[in-house]
């Protein structure tokens, strides 16, 4: 009887990607899978390392499995990730009870790391950061309407407060034909809904002939039959071309909603983070890009308590979010990450000091976010139809102003009742609690 394998996979759409592509690796191994830890032998938990909470996400997960080990309850723990690429001696020392560790460029080995482990023995593989990226199969994790398509993997920006380089190496892209096939299977399996991600989607190509490849990829998978909408994450400001805002243009595919962290606006706190781009090109960017798409939703991150960040700076930030009035934005607390430029930075902010900027931050969101959500009543609006919340007894749904997971949901009841992945007609009667909520209709009247 083959053994079954239970996963914890912690972090960003990346490490799910990675998660994916372990599963299918363990599968071809002969193991089977379990959401059901009481039914699992062994665990692998794919780690982020990236900010003190995910770090503390992890470890919580290490120590329950732990006594859970001890209590005999399974058998063996397989980690792996960027946690583990970043602290491989420290968690062998702290929690001897995992099993096998796995760095970043190693997943290809998980079966070969749970063989070990159900052996008894310790299992560790740390591999070169700068291979070109694998392409292994997928098990999926994400229902069948909706699915990641990673093109890229690692990182050359170098940002002074990120440690992902040094974790996921430099950037490489997919090859493009790699890409467009595993879309053609996607779109076979039955997916509505086309997430494209990587650390920075724009770099596209830039490695594989010296020019910026992300319009041409996108006008190919556009072709692909099936899905309807292609979702466009972790784009870098000065990485939105005119090309590529032409190629979104073309493409109804293409949902108006770009995904582009800034981090800030300060001049100053933007050359201090090493970002390729200043407050002034990031103001003309959005200007464009609202001017040119009337509906385009823009979702960013911001970073707040960088050392150096100032009063006067953070003023500053809170203007451009009034100004511009974003409809998505997350606001990211500064966490010195050793090994970075920015942990031995001076001008220090006191955690005080920039959970209340965070806080600031997040009202002024609450704010837009209900005025945003109040325009939509009497409106109607197309939803992907995601399932049924049977306490409250309306469907849900996501609209294409609403990625999964980070974003909110349209709430929705229907005579005619839609299955998960059907794209639905909803007029927009009332927000509550931020929350739109409607009934289906059967035709645009």
């Amino acid at each position: 009887m083959a053994e079954k394998i239970g996963l914890i996979s912690l972090g960003c759409a990346k490490n799910l990607v990675d998660s994916e592509q372990m599963l299918s690796v363990l599968a071809d191994a002969g193991y089977e899978f379990s959401d059901n830890l009481d039914d699992c032998a062994g665990v692998l938990v794919n780690t982020c390392g990236f900010i003190d909470d995910a770090k503390s996400e992890a470890i919580e997960n290490f120590l329950e499995l732990a006594q859970l080990k001890e209590e005999g309850k399974i058998r063996a723990i397989v980690a792996a990730g960027c946690l583990v690429e970043r602290y491989r001696e420290e968690l062998r020392t702290e929690i001897p009870q995992i099993d096998a560790l796995l760095g970043c460029g190693s997943y290809d080995r998980v079966a070969e790391a749970f063989a070990a482990a159900f052996r008894g023995e310790e299992y560790a593989r740390f591999e070169a950061l700068d291979a070109p990226v694998r392409e292994t199969s997928r098990v999926p994790c994400t229902p069948p309407y909706t699915a990641y398509v990673r093109i890229g993997e690692g990182c050359d920006n170098r940002c002074s407060y990120c440690v992902i380089p040094s974790l996921r190496g430099p950037y490489r892209s997919r090859q493009p034909e790699a890409i467009l096939q595993e879309c053609r299977e996607l779109a076979e399996a039955g997916a509505k809904e086309l997430i494209i991600i990587a650390q920075d989607i724009t770099k596209y190509g830039t490695d594989l002939g010296g020019d910026y490849l992300l319009p041409e990829l996108l006008e190919d998978i556009c072709r692909i039959e099936g899905p309807e909408w292609i979702r466009l994450h972790y784009l870098y400001p000065s990485g939105v071309t005119e090309a590529l805002m032409d190629c979104i243009e073309r493409n109804p595919k293409i949902v108006r909603y770009l995904d582009i962290p800034i981090q800030h606006i300060s001049e100053k706190i933007l050359s201090r983070m090493n970002r390729h781009h200043t407050g002034a090109e990031v103001r003309a960017l959005f200007k464009t890009l609202k001017a040119r798409f009337p509906d385009m939703v823009l979702r960013t991150s911001v970073m707040v308590g960088f050392p150096g960040e100032t009063k006067k700076d953070f003023d500053e930030l809170m203007d451009f979010l009034r100004e511009f009035r974003l409809q998505r934005a997350g606001v990211f607390v500064f966490s010195p990450q050793e090994g970075t430029e920015a942990a031995g930075l001076d001008g220090k902010v006191s955690r005080r000091t920039a959970q209340r900027r965070a806080e600031l931050v997040s009202e002024l969101q609450a704010e837009i976010m209900e005025g945003e959500s109040e325009k939509l009543v009497d409106k109607t609006l197309t939803v992907l139809c995601e399932g049924f919340d049977r306490f409250a007894e309306v469907f849900y749904g996501r609209t294409y102003a609403d990625s999964p997971e980070v974003d909110g949901k349209v709430f929705f009841s229907a005579e005619n009742k839609p299955a998960p992945g059907d794209f639905c007609r909803v007029s927009i009667q009332e927000v509550m609690d931020g929350d739109p909520l409607g009934v289906r209709v059967e035709s645009e009247e």
